[in-house]
């Protein structure tokens, strides 16, 4: 009997010690699950959904180490142009410049002259004299430095814009003569929309390098003097030139090649070529029309390169107080463009209204 009422007891302690277990579980179960819900809840209340397409960035400038600046299409993992401005430079200047289909457009020096032309750094912007100072070739008087960059951003309204804002220094004998703000924006032609659902169309059409450059004089009056160097060059890669690949310089005019092109005043020069032997591509340099003295000429060569003469008629003088803006465009592009298409472009670059007309 006594073990009978002690099986009897186990058995009720075992019960009641059983049911205080799951009471103690379910009184700490319970508000866990609650919580874990509502935070669940929380959380994904605060993550919002993938971005619209129509307005993520798909043009994006990367600042990278060592004073460089990339400038990105995203949906195809494709580097269009890189900014270098390491103040260790002679200058800042913009390398690689790629095709949309992804080849290289520039180069780094004359492919036959590099010591004597080592100023060439595929799109470059400098003068050959200022205030008598020569910041055109490689001097070691003369420097154009960059002190810092101030932005770099993405628009919201186009997924297909990106810039830079930089500043700069053009110092002679370590002094600085010259302050410049340099803004760099890439624009991708095509139709915003589609960038993400069909990135290789979207680019077919090429892009822009559009370059807005304010010249404020430091202490005393600056002039730029009568040179065809200067302000911008750009030197195309090795078979695109006349010369050495049999390419083609077309201007707005009709005129063709170095012979009829050398020095002429036009809205626009294009430079193209065959890249390989079925690849081919090149770069339409702009000028703009509300650049004092428009159109301007453009000092042209069959050896692959081209640049836009700022004071080649007359010099151009900043008084202390004064100041001076330039806008300059490169439609980078596939195949030969014929005068119609380039026109076209040029039209839609000559409203571009850069910095001073309203800051993008």
């Amino acid at each position: 009997m006594a073990s009978v009422t002690f099986r009897a007891q186990l058995v009720v302690r075992g019960f009641a010690l059983k049911r205080r277990t799951t009471t103690a579980d379910w009184m700490v179960i319970g508000p866990a699950l609650v919580l874990g819900g509502v935070l669940t809840t929380f959380c994904w209340g605060q993550i919002k959904g993938p971005p619209s397409p129509e307005t993520f960035p798909a043009l994006q400038v990367v600042p990278e180490p060592y004073g460089q600046a990339c400038f990105v299409f995203v949906p195809l993992r494709q580097e269009l142009c890189r900014f270098h401005f390491s103040s260790g430079l002679q200058r800042p200047f913009l390398y690689p410049v790629n095709s949309p289909d992804g080849w290289p457009l520039t180069r780094m020096g004359h492919p036959h002259d590099p010591v004597s032309h080592s100023h060439h750094n595929s799109v470059w912007i400098s003068h050959a004299d200022v205030n008598g100072f020569d910041f055109w070739a490689d001097r070691p008087y003369t420097q154009i430095v960059c002190t810092r960059v101030t932005e770099y951003n993405e628009s919201a309204e186009d997924s297909l814009r990106a810039w830079l804002i930089a500043e700069l220094e053009w110092r002679a004998e370590g002094q600085p003569l010259l302050k410049e703000r340099r803004l760099i924006e890439v624009k991708v032609s095509g139709d915003t929309s589609l960038a993400w659902r069909s990135p290789k169309d979207v680019l077919a059409e090429g892009y822009f390098i559009l370059i807005e450059s304010r010249f404020t004089p430091v202490r005393q009056t600056v002039t730029f003097g009568e040179t065809a160097f200067g302000l911008i060059g750009v030197r195309m890669t090795k078979t695109i030139g006349v010369r050495d690949g049999g390419g083609r310089i077309l201007n707005s005019e009709g005129l063709v090649n170095e012979k009829e092109v050398f020095r002429k005043p036009a809205k626009w020069v294009d430079y193209s070529g065959y890249i390989t032997p079925g690849v081919a591509g090149g770069i339409t340099l702009f000028d703009h029309p509300q650049n004092e003295g428009f159109p301007h000429p453009f000092h042209v060569r069959d050896d692959g390169w081209m640049g836009i003469c700022f004071s080649f008629q007359r010099p151009v003088t900043l008084s202390p107080e004064g100041s001076c803006t330039v806008k300059y465009g490169l439609w980078c592009h596939d195949d030969i463009p014929d005068r119609q298409t380039i026109e076209r472009h040029w039209e839609s670059f000559a409203t571009w209204v850069g910095h001073e007309g309203g800051k993008p």
